[in-house]
């Protein structure tokens, strides 16, 4: 997915953050593209390295529409989750899709619907593609 960057102040002991703009809203995330491309537009690969907890950090949306939101310290995605054949699951944001590692069972009634998925910032990360 394009998405519009713009760099932060950074701080020599943090990894670089980029506050991302998308369709469906912005946040502040790690950026794991050149420091010279921290601004502008992307093509992007989203990752998450945090594992997902039912009932935790996960839970049933209150809406059932995709949103990206920044509150304080963590990362809000909203999106329809989907459950994998093989125990995986993915979010569904818009037109673009979130690999998940899952640290509890999400009930299989959950596949399909909306969720919510609170995340700390450093565990969020974009990727540029190179063309």
């Amino acid at each position: 997915m394009f998405v519009r960057t713009q760099s932060l102040p950074q701080t020599p002991q943090r990894p670089m953050t980029v506050r991302v703009h998308t369709p469906i809203g912005s946040a502040v995330v790690l950026w794991h593209g050149g420091p010279q491309g921290a601004d502008g537009q992307h093509l992007v690969e989203w990752t998450v390295d945090e594992d997902i907890h039912w009932g935790q950090n996960t839970r049933p949306a209150s809406s059932a529409e995709a949103e990206l939101r920044q509150e304080d310290d963590r990362v809000i995605m909203r999106g329809r989750l989907h459950l994998t054949d093989d125990g995986a699951a993915y979010l569904q944001m818009g037109h673009w899709s979130v690999l998940l590692d899952l640290e509890s069972p999400i009930p299989s009634s959950m596949d399909e619907s909306w969720v919510e998925i609170s995340l700390g910032t450093e565990s969020v990360a974009l990727h540029p593609y190179r063309t």
